[in-house]
């Protein structure tokens, strides 16, 4: 295998995650994109269609979908600071439906705190992360 890449002038990598050239965005990205049951089965018709389909990605990617690295919130909402009255709100009905079926609950309800730092890629020897994005609340 590795003669017959080298002959058609493929180089080999041996890149693992984690490491300098990993992305680990871009990688989380791609994996939603091809994924997201929009996704077309066929090729675009035109280079004009492919921006159009990336567009409407881009927006619901942006305004709909929920992440879970920040709370099953929109990136959106994030940005704005929605995000905050969205976490509260959604404690209170966890808080009240636990309070009125209290056997239904064996633990807590989940934590809806908003999530001050979001990361990639924990570093397991020092317990944080390789890449850590503040990501400044609007006031």
């Amino acid at each position: 295998m590795l003669a017959t890449m080298q002959k058609l002038g493929v180089m080999p990598s041996f890149s693992r995650p984690s490491v300098s050239n990993d992305n680990p965005f871009s990688e989380s990205l791609f994996k939603t994109l091809k994924y997201c049951p929009q996704f077309p089965s066929q090729p675009f018709l035109s280079l004009e269609s492919a921006r159009e389909w990336v567009s409407t990605f881009v927006t619901w990617y942006n305004e709909e979908h929920l992440h879970s690295a920040i709370s099953f919130t929109t990136p959106s909402s994030r940005h704005s600071g929605a995000d905050e009255m969205i976490l509260a709100k959604r404690d209170s009905v966890y808080q009240k439906a636990r309070e009125n079926k209290p056997l239904r609950w064996s633990t807590k309800t989940g934590n809806w705190e908003k999530i001050a730092v979001v990361r990639l890629n924990w570093l397991k020897d020092e317990g944080r992360s390789a890449r850590e994005i503040n990501i400044p609340t609007v006031s």
